[in-house]
């Protein structure tokens, strides 16, 4: 195990499989783990009720974590969705646009997560950013490349003239790897609370429960769960 940080680490907690295991990542490596969620008007809301399940489940099933777990903070940034002509924000339908990007791209989502976190850390004494951003099993979103989060750390390290590190465990890793990293984490334990609690369905649909967890089972975030974790199970066996 990785010796425990004193430094206070600030986790963008969606209620999705990436960031639950990320904010295990964190409680693993940090004293003390704050959480921030967005409501911006996204289709998919049902995830904001997920995250508040999951933050009371992991607190009762790691007792050493929640000595850990601080405050957990929501904004709301109703403007993002108002402005968001998205398959994530509006009744569009999930495919390809003309820029060879999927209509679930929210432009400026992470860049305005990580912003807003960042004033949020500079007050709460955390500099250390987590999110679950990934560009090896990722839909081609930009605001998720590697480049994209070192370029934005630099930013928001000149902007708030406080030293800031953006930190994304999941970068280079699939999702077969994501689920055996929640695996050493948190045993079984984690992982099947993964599967019964957090969502990350686009379509927001927890009316059909599979192996990987609740979902409509056929966008493109389900397909990717699904997949991953198939691949997941077959290494484990």
């Amino acid at each position: 195990m990785t010796e425990t940080a004193k430094t206070r680490a600030l986790v963008l907690f969606s209620g999705g499989q990436d960031s639950t295991v990320c904010l295990a990542w964190a409680l693993a490596r940090y004293e003390e783990v704050e959480t921030i969620g967005f409501d911006y008007g996204q289709t998919h809301a049902v995830e904001l009720k997920c995250r508040e399940t999951l933050l009371k489940r992991l607190t009762t099933l790691f007792p050493d974590w929640e000595a850990k777990l601080g405050p957990d903070h929501m904004l709301s940034l109703p403007e993002l969705g108002r402005i968001s002509d998205t398959a994530l924000t509006c009744d569009v339908e999930i495919e390809m646009d003309e820029n060879g990007l999927p209509t679930t791209f929210v432009p400026g989502r992470n860049l305005l997560f990580f912003t807003y976190a960042a004033a949020l850390g500079y007050r709460r004494g955390a500099t250390a950013l987590i999110g679950g951003m990934c560009e090896t099993d990722y839909s081609g979103y930009p605001d998720c490349r590697s480049d994209t989060i070192k370029a934005l750390e630099r930013a928001i390290t000149l902007g708030m003239d406080k030293p800031f590190r953006l930190e994304t465990p999941l970068m280079r890793i699939d999702k077969a790897a994501t689920w055996k990293l929640a695996k050493e984490l948190g045993g079984k334990a984690l992982v099947d609370l993964i599967i019964e609690d957090s969502h990350s369905c686009y379509r927001g649909d927890r009316s059909m429960r599979h192996d990987w967890g609740y979902g409509c089972g056929v966008c493109p975030a389900c397909e990717l769960r699904a997949k991953g974790y198939a691949a997941y199970v077959s290494g484990e066996a």
